[in-house]
């Protein structure tokens, strides 16, 4: 009989992998659970954020306040919202409106849209309130309506929300990082959320200036996802609130009054606007009968 071989144990190889190239992998946290009497303690081990990953943020849009949009009642001067008159005139040029609107922000990537008008009483609250109803019937999509019209706010109360605003319309606060994001905003339904103001603001420009109202408005946008966000704005030509907001967004819906906007007023307004962002195009509000649209057009 041969003799058994000797099987020479090797030491293991020495792993020259760099542990400083590719991920590493998460550590292990024991938790163990207190056995009772006759029982046998379980360890159950979790697996711990790897460090230096920030962790996920909720999505806001599940924390915010729920509201419900009733700008129908007429004790208020509100609004006339034809959201609520689907069959209308009005409803359908709006529809049409945020159809050309969508193809324009999509083919270019853009989210951001200021409205306001040339002068005062031009309709752009009312035009941004519609609009924005109109877009949070897009299926999968999301819109955020931001009044900061500061000097004359005015979305609350075509919304019908005047008493929300009272708890919830600190717009400075907000801009300025001193309120959350989900206790600002409101949730009109699961595609509309509503930034209030509920108080006049004498030094809205230099507001809008701020470095920190541009990063608020930079992490809304990151955080809820929104596809389209309208900010409704005081008229241009009556102070410079606009143009201090103008690096905020990619482009300018102006609202023209048929029976009070002049040439001269639209002429200003793109000379104002040229070369800091785009026009959007020209709605033109309360127009004569035949003129396209009885409400709004583009």
């Amino acid at each position: 009989m041969k003799a058994p071989e000797t099987i020479e144990k090797k030491p293991p190889l020495a792993d020259h992998t760099d542990a400083s190239s590719g991920p590493k992998p998460a550590p292990m946290t024991p938790i163990r659970n207190t056995p009772k009497d006759g029982e046998t303690a379980a360890i159950a081990w979790q697996t711990e954020p790897a460090h230096g990953l920030p962790a996920p943020l909720s999505d806001p849009w599940h924390l915010m306040r729920s509201v419900e949009v009733t700008g129908l009642a007429q004790r208020h001067k509100r609004l006339p919202l034809v959201d609520f008159f689907r069959t209308s005139p009005s409803a359908r040029a709006f529809d049409l409106l945020r159809t050309r609107l969508l193809h324009t922000l999509r083919e270019h990537g853009w989210k951001r849209v200021a409205i306001c008008g040339p002068t005062a009483g031009c309709g752009a609250s009312f035009t941004a309130a519609n609009l924005a109803l109109s877009l949070s019937r897009v299926s999968g999509s999301r819109t955020v309506l931001m009044d900061l019209n500061l000097r004359s706010p005015g979305i609350a109360q075509a919304m019908g929300l005047e008493r929300a605003a009272l708890y919830t319309g600190d717009m400075r606060g907000f801009l300025r990082g001193d309120i959350r994001l989900e206790d600002h905003l409101l949730a009109a339904s699961d595609s509309l959320a509503l930034g209030l103001s509920n108080a006049i603001c004498s030094d809205a420009s230099e507001l809008l200036h701020e470095t920190r109202s541009a990063a608020t408005l930079d992490d809304m946008m990151q955080r809820t996802r929104a596809d389209v966000a309208l900010f409704d704005l005081p008229p241009v030509l009556e102070n410079d609130d606009v143009a201090a907001f103008l690096p905020q967004v990619d482009g300018v819906l102006l609202v023209s009054d048929g029976q009070q906007t002049t040439a001269a007023h639209l002429k200003a307004c793109e000379g104002l606007l040229a070369g800091h962002t785009e026009l959007l195009g020209v709605v033109l509000n309360r127009s004569r009968a035949g003129d396209g649209f009885a409400t709004a057009g583009s």
